[in-house]
C-alpha cells in the first residue's frame, strides 16, 4: 500500500487525513506538538459553505459539526476610534457558523483511526530518493512514497518545491483572553460575534468563542524588528506600551487592551499573493504552507479544509499524479482571489484614512 505522510496536525492535515482513510488509505500525521494541548489554537473560525462545511460534509461529520457550531455569534460590530457604533448586524441564516478552533481540531482528531496522529514527531529533514522520500527527525527516519506539507507558515516541506519565504506585512497583533463572566463589559462590547474598532494605523477585535470565552486582539504597525523584540518582552510591558499607543482612543475600547490576559505577541506573515510551484511528484503542500495570508480575509482554515478535500480525490482517483498537478493549479489559482483580498483587508483596515473603507465594505457584504 502507498505509504503517505501529512506533515502537520492541523484542521487541513487531519481533514486529509479523515478523507484518505475513508478511500481505504492509511496515512500518518506527523506533528511535533507532543500532544492536541500542547499551544493555544486560536480563537474561533466562521465556516464557509462551499469550502468548511463542504468539507465536514464529505467527511461524513455534518452531524458532530453542527452539534458544536454556533450559528448565534456570526455577528459584526463596527466601532471608531471614539467608541462610536458604526455597524451593528447579527444574523443567524447568514451560514457562516462559528465554531472554536480546538473544538474543530478535536471533531477531526476523534474521527481518526487511533495512532493516525504521531505526536512529538519534529522534522529535521527530508531526503527525495529513488522509491519516494526519507523522512528524518531526531532519533528516527522513515520512507514515504508520499509526502504532503500540511505544516503551516513555516512549512519544512515547501523549499522542496518552492524558494517563496513568507514576509512581515508590516502589521503584528498582542492576543488577549477573556472570561465573559469576569469581564461583562468586554462581552456587551463584543455582542454575538465579532467587534472590530479601526483608527489611525491601528485596530482593536474582540471575538465571542464557546465555553464563555472571548478572544481579543489590539494590532498596530510596527518594524520587524521592533515586532521580535516585543515577543521577548514580560506581557505587561506590552500592555503598557500598547496603551500608550492607543492613549487617544475611547476608555471603552482601550478597557480590551486593560483587562485582557496576555497570550502572545503575532506578527503578520503571508506569502506572495500568486505563489505556485512546479508539481512534483509524490510532494505538495495544502494550507497556509501552499497559501500563507493574513487573517483578514476570514478564508484560511476554510481554504485548507476545501484543499483537503480536492486532493483526496486527486490522491485516490488514479496512480497517475497529473490529477494532483491539475489539482495544485486550482488551489494555487482559488488562493490567489483570496490571498489579494487578505492584503486589501489588511491594508484598509490598519491605513491612515480611517474606518471609512471598512465602513463600506462590510454594508457592501450585506447587499452581495
Amino acid at each position: 500500500m502507498e505509504r503517505i505522510a501529512i506533515v502537520g496536525g492541523g484542521p487541513g492535515g487531519l481533514m486529509l487525513a479523515r478523507l484518505l482513510q475513508r478511500h481505504g488509505k492509511c496515512p500518518v500525521v506527523l506533528e511535533r506538538d507532543q500532544h492536541a494541548q500542547e499551544r493555544p489554537q486560536g480563537g474561533s473560525l466562521d465556516m464557509h459553505g462551499q469550502t468548511g462545511q463542504r468539507a465536514m460534509e464529505w467527511a461524513g461529520l455534518r452531524e458532530a459539526f453542527t452539534a458544536a457550531a454556533r450559528p448565534e455569534d456570526q455577528g459584526d460590530r463596527l466601532y471608531n476610534a471614539k467608541g462610536m457604533l458604526l455597524f451593528d448586524r447579527n444574523e443567524p441564516a447568514d451560514d457562516r457558523p462559528e465554531i472554536d478552533r480546538s473544538v474543530l481540531r478535536q471533531i477531526l482528531l476523534n474521527s481518526l483511526t487511533p495512532g493516525t496522529v504521531r505526536w512529538g514527531q519534529r522534522i529535521t529533514r527530508i531526503a527525495r530518493e529513488k522509491s519516494g522520500f526519507m523522512v528524518y527527525g531526531h532519533g528516527w527516519s522513515e520512507q514515504f512514497d508520499v509526502v504532503i506539507g500540511a505544516d503551516g507558515a513555516w512549512s519544512c516541506v515547501r523549499p522542496l518545491l518552492s524558494d517563496a519565504v513568507p514576509f512581515y506585512e508590516g502589521v503584528t497583533l498582542v492576543e488577549l483572553g477573556f472570561d465573559v463572566n469576569r469581564h461583562p463589559r468586554i462581552s456587551q462590547l463584543t455582542g454575538n460575534g465579532k467587534m472590530l474598532a479601526v483608527g489611525d494605523n491601528r485596530a482593536l477585535i474582540t471575538q465571542k468563542n464557546g465555553y464563555g470565552h472571548i478572544r481579543g486582539y489590539a494590532g498596530i504597525r510596527l518594524t520587524e524588528s521592533l515586532a521580535r523584540e516585543w515577543g521577548s518582552w514580560p506581557g505587561e510591558s506590552v500592555r503598557q506600551t500598547l496603551q500608550d499607543a492607543f492613549a487617544e482612543w475611547a476608555p471603552e475600547l482601550r478597557n480590551v487592551i486593560e483587562t485582557g490576559d496576555f497570550i502572545g505577541v503575532r506578527p503578520l506573515y503571508a506569502l506572495p499573493v500568486r505563489h505556485s510551484w512546479k508539481s512534483q511528484r509524490g510532494l505538495t503542500l495544502l494550507g497556509d504552507a501552499a497559501h500563507l495570508m493574513s487573517p483578514f480575509s476570514g478564508e484560511g482554515v476554510n481554504l485548507a479544509l476545501a484543499d483537503a478535500v480536492e486532493l483526496a480525490e486527486a490522491l485516490t482517483a488514479t496512480h497517475d499524479w497529473s490529477l494532483v498537478s491539475q489539482h495544485e493549479r486550482t488551489l494555487c489559482a482559488r488562493a490567489a482571489v483570496a490571498a489579494e483580498g487578505a492584503a486589501q483587508g489588511l491594508k484598509s483596515v490598519f491605513s491612515s484614512t480611517g474606518v471609512e473603507h471598512v465602513l463600506e465594505h462590510y454594508r457592501t457584504r450585506v447587499h452581495a
